[in-house]
């Protein structure tokens, strides 16, 4: 019964199992799927990724996916019933699932009714996702919840969220982020759980003006910033870059970023930050989400994921690759086609094996 599980003090959970936490270890984000479909047809959902498919993520290495999901398609019990007969078909591919709320159109960071709207729907999903393997599923609270005016409205939310998984789902374990959009500012400032059998998360994409080009910015001279080169270790070299620029406001953003001098030790320092943390916290701690632009120059590219890649890895966080279906990561088409070749060089960037 509920109940009798909310009335155990959250401490009385222990740390994740050991073996739980290393599947934990390479991922990739599903973006497309159940987060911009194109078409919600049942038939179209059920076919979306093929056997072949999975078994290759699986065969080229990858331990695990991240499941992003609108609210709108698991607001209906044939929606969920879907939805989990996907995520079962992962798993018995050999690949855990973190199930990855993205509360497209909602604004639980002002709205107290959007609040709700998320505890009650995540009650619902902790239903459905009862009986699969607690092994392999990891519920995910809320992608990037913001809060900047409140942090700790955030963190009473992720609290109910959390019970009300825990009501349903007792031995899961569940992931958990800090507001400021997953940053590592907010998972340094948020409370440590009392309940033990969570994994904290956080998102890196420093420094956007290299890996999105800026995209949150608009008029820019893609083109140009795409030649950025990472790591800076020249930095005149890096200016004449700079002065290729087609407009002042980009070269201006370049040559920020020349200046700044991204480099390996700046990228090891971010992330050794967030390491800290969890360290202190004595919990295990996994990088939702990171990932370089297709249209960056491919050195670059691909030193900044092997070096994000290859740090998580000494520091013992969990990775997981911003996209399967995205251009900042493996570049897959929506939907996928059969049986999608995988970049090469991506995966060798990531320590994987190409087929």
């Amino acid at each position: 019964m509920p109940w009798l599980i909310l009335s155990v003090p959250p401490s009385a959970y222990a740390n994740p199992p050991a073996e739980r936490i290393a599947v934990l270890r390479r991922g990739v984000n599903l973006t497309g799927w159940f987060l911009h479909p194109g078409s919600r047809d049942p038939a179209a959902l059920r076919a979306w990724m093929s056997d072949a498919a999975m078994d290759d993520l699986h065969r080229a290495g990858f331990t695990f996916v991240r499941l992003a999901i609108d609210p709108a398609l698991a607001d209906t019990l044939p929606a969920r019933a879907l939805l989990r007969d996907q995520i079962a078909r992962l798993e018995r591919h050999g690949l855990a699932v973190v199930v990855s709320i993205h509360a497209i159109g909602w604004n639980p960071d002002t709205d107290p009714a959007d609040r709700d709207r998320l505890v009650a729907l995540w009650r619902d999903l902790a239903g459905t996702l009862h009986g699969l393997s607690a092994g392999l599923t990891f519920p995910e609270t809320l992608n990037e919840p913001v809060f900047h005016d409140d942090p700790a409205a955030w963190w009473a939310l992720r609290r109910r969220i959390l019970l009300a998984i825990r009501a349903v789902l007792p031995d899961v374990t569940v992931v958990l982020t800090g507001h400021d959009w997953s940053s590592i500012a907010g998972l340094q400032a948020s409370p440590r759980e009392s309940d033990g059998d969570v994994v904290e998360t956080f998102h890196f994409y420093d420094p956007p003006e290299l890996t999105s080009l800026a995209a949150w910015r608009p008029g820019l001279d893609r083109a140009a910033l795409a030649r950025l080169p990472f790591p800076v270790e020249d930095r005149a070299a890096c200016e004449r870059i700079a002065a290729t620029a087609g407009d002042a406001p980009t070269g201006d953003v370049m040559r920020f970023y020349c200046a700044y001098g991204w480099d390996a030790a700046r990228v090891r320092a971010a992330l050794s930050a967030a390491a800290r943390v969890a360290e202190a916290r004595h919990v295990p701690l996994m990088l939702g989400e990171f990932g370089a632009s297709v249209a960056l120059n491919e050195p670059a590219r691909l030193a900044w994921l092997r070096l994000v890649r290859e740090t998580c890895e000494t520091l013992g966080i969990g990775w997981a690759l911003w996209g399967y279906d995205d251009s900042m990561g493996l570049n897959v088409s929506r939907p996928p086609s059969g049986r999608p070749v995988l970049n090469r060089s991506l995966l060798q960037a990531l320590g994987l094996v190409a087929r």
